[in-house]
């Protein structure tokens, strides 16, 4: 056999039906990358269900044309992902491919977003947070309004100025009113995208620049005029109360690059 013919060769593996199939040198693709193709198709096709058991080691590996340790490695990629999930003693499973799993890893790029880059991604957040808004107004069950109104009523003092400000229970506060709404929206996948954009480290830095500028209390009676739109029932003015809220947050950032990109450097990491 000629050099060339065994570098082919080792390029190709046999499917399970016998036939010839192409490895990853054939493909061009890394070990891990084959892993993680591999077992989406195996999910898309059917192969693999929510909940479903991942075959032995050995066979998954001789499946797919790799090796034993590069299937780990596309393993761990995939858990990381919230594709997969191993169970201690009882091997890898397919999770329940719920969208808050799949989106969670976006959490950890938002965090690391320049000052420009949290503009933008800013922007989008306004867009579909506008949109949960309006669909919470159809759809938000008395408990969650009542939830939301007690968060807001936990800063009352502090927003109205009556007792100092807390930064940790101001910026709790508003992760958490905002979360309320996103899961009232009825929609779990916007809800999960919602939360995705919610960078603690981008809104905590916000909190402080908006507190050292006073304005926590403009912030408040607009965090309040959105709830009394949830409260009505009214998507339309539900929509307005949050699109103009996440716009005068939008302006803050612009204004204030310094601010919103280092303010909140003082505030420990929860």
């Amino acid at each position: 056999m000629t050099a060339q013919a065994g570098s082919a060769a080792q390029g190709a593996t046999a499917a399970p039906d016998g036939t010839a199939q192409a490895g990853p040198a054939a493909t061009g693709r890394s070990q891990t990358d084959v892993v993680l193709h591999g077992i989406k198709k195996m999910i898309t096709d059917g192969t693999l269900r929510a909940g479903s058991r991942l075959p032995v080691e050995k066979d998954l590996a001789a499946e797919l044309g790799i090796s034993r340790g590069s299937l780990r490695e596309g393993v761990r990629a995939l858990c990381i992902m919230g594709v997969l999930e191993t169970r201690q003693g009882d091997g890898t499973y397919v999770t329940s491919l719920d969208s808050s799993l799949l989106l969670a890893p976006m959490s950890f790029m938002v965090d690391l977003q320049t000052p420009d880059g949290a503009e933008h991604l800013q922007s989008v957040r306004r867009v579909l947070e506008s949109e949960a808004a309006a669909r919470a107004a159809l759809h938000a069950q008395p408990e969650a309004l009542a939830e939301a109104e007690t968060v807001l009523a936990g800063i009352e003092d502090m927003s109205l100025g009556d007792e100092p400000v807390d930064h940790r229970r101001v910026l709790d506060a508003d992760l958490a009113f905002h979360s309320i709404i996103a899961r009232a929206s009825s929609n779990p996948a916007l809800a999960a995208l919602i939360e995705a954009l919610s960078s603690r480290t981008i809104r905590g830095r916000m909190w402080r620049a908006i507190s050292e500028q006073g304005a926590i209390r403009e912030t408040h009676r607009e965090h309040r005029a959105i709830l009394a739109a949830l409260v009505a029932g009214d998507p339309d003015r539900a929509r307005l109360a949050m699109g103009s809220h996440l716009l005068a947050v939008e302006d803050f950032m612009h204004t204030h690059p310094a601010e919103t990109s280092d303010a909140a450097a003082d505030l420990p990491a929860q």
